[in-house]
């Protein structure tokens, strides 16, 4: 039964995608239906011409062609509409409407046969009418005629548009990267979507492009023949004012630094070209630093993504900040039906709101005030909005300000945590995803503590509602994320070294073997989501805490100089680098799985999970009962007590 409910509703469903179809018929589309209609027309008629010309037999036979042409047009124009023949802009023509073009030729051939072999020869003249020969010939002719109107439409927007960039100031370009990169480029430019950039050549990374062309655009050579390239066009009086480096030009075999130093030296601006795969448009954008600075990002499964989020209700804790804004843009772009935003700081929340509002966002966005340590405030928020999904963004995170701090640490890291997931349980969502920290292994610091306290909250409450969960409904899921160091986010090293290398130096490093893990917001955010997308699985899995592969650490002193080197400056002459000493709270090695929880594979790229290890919540209550009133009392010497006694293995690892 409920099969058959399942194919009435998608019967529905289709029959509701073609009405919209119909409703969205403009006056273009009916001029392409006409158009292909006297296309079929002409098609037909040359056919019966070149068969039977020189006789009687083409004159003969038209009474009884006019008479089943009619017929034969009106099923042409339902068999036009159902391959999207009348529905698809002849300025994009590729390929696959080639493919259908060749599927509307094909069906109508069948059409022919059926009807002369069928209907017409046995019924009406007692032979046939049409013939083999005949309808061979109305197959090759229609896809002509079909397709030659759409070529000649194509190629003339083409030379157009090359024509426009060629003229309006456009620079000449040097694409760097592989052919599948510049073809992608190239589309964008020949579509206009890519403005005032003239391609005159490709450098590729892969010998097997060499000597090759891409769209009419040679490839010149490869990535180190830049400056001999650049100085050919010079002397030829045609400088390069452009590079464009795409996502290939920035693995490591394609040595990205030395393109951009080169072009440094050279007078060259460098653009790049943004992977088409995180789903952004084909914009040209500047070449930051942190471009170059990463290891190879792990490959996402976007449609497993979208397949999550797509028509959810997510609410965004600390949405204003750096990865929760960056969380908003992707649920948005994922498809989130709704989208609350709650932040503490009114300028980060407007800030967000307004970004998504720019972009033209499809879903519900509403941003609200609030302080999740606000507990009624929070839990009242969550009801009202009855989200599926809550990522928990929000915290206090700079570790030398919470050495100082410890209660405030505390109230937003651990209960404000608390009051997220328990409004996110009482609301009925489906999942809570806190973002953790990999300082939270083995903790030296109070942001480390606070976030291993919180997660244990989180597994615990998540090992409860397991455990008594029955009906139809599955129980609740709450999960925590671990990573490192983002790149650009607020307070991150790389933006504090980029304005010390602007001022001149020096650049402060806290110590000569100081080590961390880094990756991209993007990325960090992309694999965020993919751990709910596991937690939410069919099956029903006993992990809770799930860390990033951030690959391989960086030393923090080399990260300082290469960032010099890529300004065009030299490390101790130019700028200096200073060490200042380790800061309270930090260690020179971060580590990704504590001692007493083992590794998990769970079969997702750029994912592991740590086997779950938390008190049961008894024990974690009394605790959190006891830090109630230190707090209340603002014993930092019974908070720490507390905490290490939740926490033993706290400041183990200190350096």
């Amino acid at each position: 039964m409920g099969y058959q409910r399942g194919q009435v509703a998608l019967n529905w469903d289709f029959i509701g995608r073609r009405m919209t179809r119909l409703s969205h018929l403009t006056l273009r589309n009916f001029l392409i239906a006409l158009h292909d209609l006297l296309a079929t027309t002409a098609a037909l008629f040359a056919a019966f011409y070149l068969r039977f010309e020189g006789g009687d037999g083409f004159f003969d036979r038209l009474p009884l062609l006019f008479q089943i042409l009619p017929y034969f047009l009106a099923f042409s124009v339902v068999v036009f509409f159902v391959f999207n023949l009348t529905t698809t802009k002849w300025r994009f023509i590729s390929l696959p409407d080639a493919l259908n073009i060749i599927r509307v030729a094909t069906v109508l051939t069948v059409a022919l046969l059926a009807l002369d072999y069928i209907f017409v020869a046995p019924n009406v003249r007692g032979a046939f009418f049409l013939g083999k020969v005949t309808i061979v010939l109305y197959w090759f002719l229609e896809v002509s005629f079909l397709s030659a109107s759409r070529m000649a439409y194509r190629y003339f927007r083409y030379t157009r548009v090359r024509r426009h960039a060629r003229t309006d100031d456009a620079a000449p370009t040097l694409l760097i990267g592989r052919a599948a990169d510049a073809e992608v480029l190239l589309r964008g430019i020949e579509s206009g979507a890519i403005k005032r950039i003239w391609p005159v050549g490709v450098l590729s990374p892969s010998s097997s492009d060499r000597g090759q062309f891409i769209r009419n655009v040679p490839v010149l050579g490869g990535v180190d023949d830049v400056e001999d390239v650049i100085a050919d066009f010079a002397k030829r009086n045609k400088p390069i004012g452009r590079l464009v480096m795409t996502p290939s030009a920035f693995e490591p075999e394609a040595h990205p630094e030395s393109i951009l130093m080169r072009a440094r030296k050279l007078g060259v601006i460098v653009n790049r070209m943004p992977s088409l795969e995180s789903g952004d448009t084909p914009r040209l954008t500047a070449v930051a630093v942190e471009d170059l600075l990463l290891r190879p990002s792990e490959t996402i499964d976007y449609a497993r993504l979208e397949a999550l989020i797509r028509g959810k209700a997510v609410i965004v804790t600390g949405g204003g900040g750096s990865i929760g804004s960056e969380i908003c843009e992707r649920v948005v772009a994922f498809g989130a039906a709704r989208l609350l935003i709650v932040e503490n700081s009114e300028p980060a929340l407007y800030a967000v709101t307004e970004t998504l509002a720019a972009q033209g966002a499809a879903a519900a966005i509403e941003g609200r005030i609030a302080d999740i340590r606000d507990r009624e405030r929070i839990m009242r928020l969550m009801a009202e909005f009855k989200p599926d999904i809550v990522f928990h963004a929000a915290a206090l995170k700079h570790v030398p300000i919470l050495e100082r701090d410890w209660s405030e640490g505390v109230k937003t890291n651990i209960f404000g945590s608390i009051n997220v997931a328990d409004a996110a349980h009482g609301a009925g969502a489906e999942a809570m995803v806190m973002i953790s920290t990999d300082k939270a292994i083995e903790p030296v610091s109070m942001l480390g503590l606070t976030k291993r306290f919180a997660e244990m909250y989180c597994q615990a409450l998540d090992h409860d509602l397991a455990a008594g969960g029955s009906g139809a409904k599955p129980p609740m899921r709450l999960i925590s994320v671990r990573f490192g160091n983002v790149l650009a986010s607020n307070g991150s090293v790389v933006p504090k070294f980029k304005a010390q290398i602007e001022a001149g130096g020096p650049v402060t490093v806290t110590h000569p073997d100081m080590v961390r893990y880094f990756m991209t917001i993007r990325e960090a955010c992309d694999l965020v989501i993919t751990a709910a997308t596991h937690a939410l699985g069919t099956q029903r899995s006993d992990v809770s805490v799930y860390v990033l592969n951030m690959g391989q650490p960086v030393k923090i002193v080399d990260l300082a100089e290469r960032m010099i080197r890529l300004s065009g400056l030299q490390p101790g002459y130019d700028i200096e680098i200073v060490f200042t000493g380790m800061r309270p709270g930090e260690r020179l090695h971060e580590i990704l799985f504590a001692s007493e929880e083992p590794t998990r594979e769970i079969g997702v790229a750029g994912i592991m999970a740590a086997q779950p290890n938390e008190p049961p919540m008894q024990t974690l209550r009394k605790w959190i009962a006891a830090l109630e009133q230190a707090i209340a009392r603002d014993d930092r010497a019974t908070i720490r007590t507390i905490l290490k006694d939740a926490v033993p293995e706290f400041g183990s690892t200190a350096a």
